[in-house]
C-alpha cells in the first residue's frame, strides 16, 4: 500500500511540475523518465527469460497427470478470465470514455529531456520466451542441478533489480509521464477515466471469483458461500501483501478448510501462486483496452485479434516476481510488441495496474482455492481408479 501512495504522489508531482515548474525542471523530469523507461525496456526480456525458465525448471517432478491437470486448470482460468474481461471492457468502456482521447502535441512544440538515452535490450521478448522454454524444459529433463542453481541465482539478481531499483523508481517515471500529459493538456481527461477503469476491473475480479466458486460448488455439491467464506482470510491477506507468494501460508490454511487434502493443497497452492494469474490478467486486459481507447495511435482489435495477446500473456506471467507490479512488468514487452503501445501508453498501463495491484493479487489467490478443489477431486478419482485396477489384478 506504501507503493500505491508513492504512485499517487508521483501523479500529483507530475501534474504540479507540468503546470507550474520552469522549463529546465520539466526537462530534467523528462530526462529521468527517459532513463527509467529505457532501463525497464532493457530488463523485460531478462525477467521473461530467468523467471519463466526458473519456474519451469522448478516444477515438481514425478507428479505426472496431477501436474498437467493443475497447469491446465490454472492456464485455462487465466485465459477465459482475460477473454471475458476484454468482451466486457470493449463493450462498456467506449461509451464511458468517449471524447477523452489523448491528443498528441505537435512534435515541434514538445519539450524534451536534456539527454536522449538509449539502452537496447540484449534480445527481444519472443527470443527471451523461446530461450526460457528451452532452458526450463531442458534443465528439468536432464535434472541439471548446477544449471538450475545458476538460473535461480540469475533470477534473484533480476528480482533485486526490480525490488531495489525499478519498482522504487516507478513513481518518478510516472511523474515524468504525467508532467508530459499536463504540458500537452491531456492529464485531467485521463484522470477522469482512471476511476471508471479501476472500478470496472474490481467488478470483473469479483465476477470471475463468483463464476469460479459457483461452478465449483455446483460440481462438488457444496455451498459457494461456505467455500468463499473459508477463502476470505487469504483474500484479505493478499490485499495487504500484494504478493501471491507471501500469501501462501494463509492460502494453504484456507484451502484445507474447504476439505482439500493436505497433499493436494501443499502441491497445488504454491504452484498456482506462480502460474494462476486470472486477476492480474483481468486487470491488464481491462486497462489495456482503456489505454487503446484513449490513444488515437492505437487501434482496438476484435476478440480474435486480442486472443493472441491473452494467450501469450498467460505464459509470460508465469512465475511473475513476488514484488508488487511483477505481472505488469512481465507484460510490458507484449504490450509494446503485439499491441504497439508507446512509452506514454506503457506508463499509463503501469499507473493503472499498480493502483489496484493488491485486488488483482487477491483475485489470483482466491481462485487458487477453487483450482485446488478441482485437483483434489481429480486426485480422488485417479486414486479410486488405481484401487479398482489393483483389485481386478488381484482377483485375476
Amino acid at each position: 500500500m506504501n507503493l500505491v501512495l508513492k504512485l499517487i504522489a508521483g501523479i500529483v508531482a507530475g501534474i504540479v511540475i507540468g503546470l507550474f515548474a520552469p522549463d529546465f525542471l520539466i526537462q530534467l523530469t523528462f530526462t529521468i523518465q527517459s532513463f527509467i523507461g529505457q532501463l525497464i525496456k532493457f530488463t523485460i526480456p531478462l525477467i521473461i527469460l530467468f523467471y519463466i525458465a526458473s519456474g519451469i525448471a522448478s516444477l515438481p517432478q514425478g507428479s505426472g497427470a496431477l501436474l498437467g491437470k493443475t497447469v491446465g486448470l490454472a492456464y485455462g482460468s487465466t485465459i477465459v478470465a482475460g477473454a471475458l474481461a476484454f468482451i466486457v471492457a470493449s463493450t462498456i468502456l467506449p461509451g464511458l470514455i468517449s471524447g477523452n482521447a489523448l491528443e498528441a502535441a505537435a512534435e515541434g512544440e514538445k519539450l524534451k529531456g536534456f539527454l536522449d538515452i538509449s539502452i537496447p535490450p540484449l534480445f527481444d521478448v519472443m527470443t527471451a520466451l523461446a530461450l526460457a522454454f528451452i532452458f526450463g524444459i531442458g534443465i528439468s529433463a536432464i535434472n541439471a542441478t548446477s544449471l538450475r542453481t545458476n538460473l535461480n541465482e540469475a533470477r534473484d539478481v533480476i528480482e533485486m533489480l526490480l525490488s531495489k531499483v525499478i519498482i522504487p523508481a516507478l513513481p518518478f517515471y510516472i511523474a515524468g509521464v504525467f508532467a508530459e500529459m499536463t504540458v500537452d493538456g491531456t492529464v485531467f481527461s485521463t484522470l477522469q477515466t482512471f476511476g471508471l477503469v479501476l472500478v470496472l476491473a474490481l467488478i470483473m475480479h469479483w465476477l470471475w471469483i463468483t463464476i469460479l466458486y459457483v461452478a465449483t460448488a455446483m460440481a462438488m455439491k457444496k455451498s459457494p458461500m461456505v467455500l468463499l467464506k473459508n477463502m476470505m482470510p487469504a483474500y484479505f491477506t493478499a490485499l495487504g501483501t500484494m504478493s501471491s507468494a507471501a500469501t501462501i501460508p494463509v492460502s494453504l490454511r484456507a484451502t484445507k478448510a474447504n476439505d482439500v487434502s493436505d497433499g493436494v493443497a501443499n502441491f497445488t497452492v504454491p504452484l498456482c501462486a506462480s502460474i494462476h494469474l486470472s486477476g492480474s490478467t483481468i486487470t491488464i486486459v481491462t486497462c489495456a483496452t482503456a489505454v487503446m481507447l484513449l490513444t488515437p495511435e492505437l487501434a482496438l482489435p476484435g476478440l480474435g485479434g486480442m486472443m493472441g495477446f491473452i494467450l501469450m500473456l498467460g505464459i509470460v506471467m508465469i512465475a511473475a516476481p513476488g514484488a508488487p507490479g511483477g505481472a505488469v512488468m512481465s507484460a510490458i514487452g507484449l504490450l509494446a510488441s503485439m499491441l504497439g503501445f508507446t512509452d506514454a501508453a506503457l506508463a499509463l498501463m503501469i499507473a493503472l495496474y499498480l493502483a489496484q495491484d493488491s485486488f488483482g493479487t487477491a483475485c489470483n489467490v482466491t481462485g487458487d482455492g477453487a483450482i485446488a478443489i478441482w485437483v483434489d477431486k481429480f486426485a480422488g478419482e485417479d486414486s479410486a481408479l488405481a484401487n479398482q485396477s489393483n483389485e481386478v489384478k488381484e482377483s485375476t
